[in-house]
């Protein structure tokens, strides 16, 4: 299982978008400091995440989801699917 994931910095209020096999770990990594990009928002939180069956599909929607230029589509996936912290993305 992948997946697509939308983190939340508590620090400054930014958003970084990933994929990753293993989403628990790689949280930790993001705020251990270990992620060199996102070192300086820790304390990071998972806002959106999505499930997939291999990694390009994880891939290819993490790539979407960096090329929409506007926040507030962020914010909009991400208050869509707030009463769930996963969506389920494929068969």
């Amino acid at each position: 299982m992948f997946f697509t994931y939308i983190l939340h910095s508590n620090k400054h209020g930014g958003y970084y978008i990933g994929s990753t096999n293993n989403l628990e770990k790689r949280l930790n990594d993001h705020n251990q400091g270990i992620v060199k990009s996102t070192k300086s928002g820790i304390p990071w939180v998972v806002k959106h995440s999505e499930k997939y069956n291999t990694r390009p599909e994880a891939q290819k929607r993490e790539l979407q989801l960096k090329s929409w230029k506007k926040r507030k589509a962020l914010e909009r996936l991400i208050s869509r699917n707030r009463g769930s912290s996963t969506a389920q993305v494929g068969p």
